[in-house]
């Protein structure tokens, strides 16, 4: 059992992973999130290495992203679902490009999530307008 901390971080994490690399802006955009919003407001900030470490560590095993969805659907509650897809979202966007990889973890994580498509279709547009490039 993971706290909804670890669960949004995860979500983040694999985003930012999901094609093989860990982009320097993706990480930013990851330490960002936690130190400004408020879901992260009494977020013990020092365990965010520790958590990124076993959400990688996942993407080594045959299903490690099934297994890192599976952790993050079981810990979060549901009114955080939408929360975690936006989050991972952001973090897609946040180096100008998503790959055929993070378009299939973020597929699977909002139907995993049951976010449906018009919310995901808003949280996707939000995100994209948010990290625009001229």
């Amino acid at each position: 059992m993971i706290s909804h901390h670890a669960a949004l971080i995860y979500a983040m994490i694999i985003g930012a992973a999901a094609d093989g690399s860990l982009a320097d802006s993706e990480l930013e955009t990851i330490r960002g999130i936690v130190h400004h919003l408020p879901i992260f407001s009494d977020f013990e900030r020092g365990n965010l290495p520790q958590i990124a470490a076993a959400a990688t560590d996942m993407l080594s095993e045959s299903d490690g992203i099934e297994t890192a969805i599976g952790q993050v659907k079981a810990n979060l509650p549901e009114r955080l679902c939408a929360t975690a897809y936006a989050l991972a979202c952001d973090v897609v966007a946040a180096d100008g490009e998503a790959t055929q990889e993070e378009l299939r973890y973020l597929e699977m994580l909002r139907h995993d999530l049951n976010v449906d498509r018009l919310t995901a279709a808003a949280i996707e547009r939000g995100a994209g307008a948010r990290y625009a490039r001229l």
